[in-house]
């Protein structure tokens, strides 16, 4: 499959958090299976000026360092001491800003990524199970089984990459979810999602 370039990342965050949805996240498990889904929501997050951010104001540690890396980086944290969440590193090197999927639908290998999140097959999915899929970043890192074994990945490598795809025909926009704490930066727009 193709990749998106390194060049897609080296830009503004905001520009890249929209141009993310539609795309396909794709997830090479360790004996070749690919596991694919498309991106419907997405938060864009720089260190710079966002309190939002892990590295607001260049704050460099051992949890932030990857946001430093190589726009095109996969880095994954966890949150509440059991949930990943992946986000793709944008911007020159040196800036500390990336993008965070939020949520993705299951487009290949669907019954590896339910086994993965409910332990069953997509058909045997119930109604809950099903809108709740893949709606949310620790959802999403459980169902392509992504752990924090894959914080620094390069998203030009075959592990884990994004494969260009048609953009949807409309999308949302509005506040990040999960950030009271951060002042002004709570009604940044920087939110996107698509029902497409």
């Amino acid at each position: 499959m193709e990749k998106l370039p390194r060049s897609f990342y080296d830009r503004d965050t905001v520009q890249v958090a929209r141009d993310l949805l539609g795309q396909l996240l794709v997830r090479t498990l360790p004996e070749g299976t690919r596991l694919v889904c498309r991106i419907t929501e997405t938060e864009a997050y720089v260190g710079r000026m966002d309190r939002a951010c892990h590295a607001y104001h260049y704050r460099r540690t051992p949890r932030t360092q990857t946001m430093f890396a190589r726009p095109g980086t996969a880095y994954i944290y966890l949150i509440y001491g059991m949930h990943c969440c992946l986000n793709l590193v944008t911007e020159p090197e040196g800036e500390p800003s990336a993008v965070l999927i939020r949520g993705a639908v299951p487009v290949k290998n669907v019954d590896i990524i339910a086994e993965n999140r409910f332990s069953c097959k997509h058909e045997d999915m119930n109604a809950y199970q099903l809108k709740n899929f893949l709606n949310g970043p620790g959802k999403l890192c459980r169902g392509l089984a992504l752990t924090r074994a894959q914080n620094g990945t390069d998203l030009l490598g075959d592990e884990l990459f994004v494969s260009p795809a048609p953009p949807p025909k409309s999308f949302f926009t509005g506040k990040r979810i999960g950030i009271d704490y951060a002042q002004e930066a709570v009604d940044f727009p920087w939110r996107f999602w698509t029902e497409e």
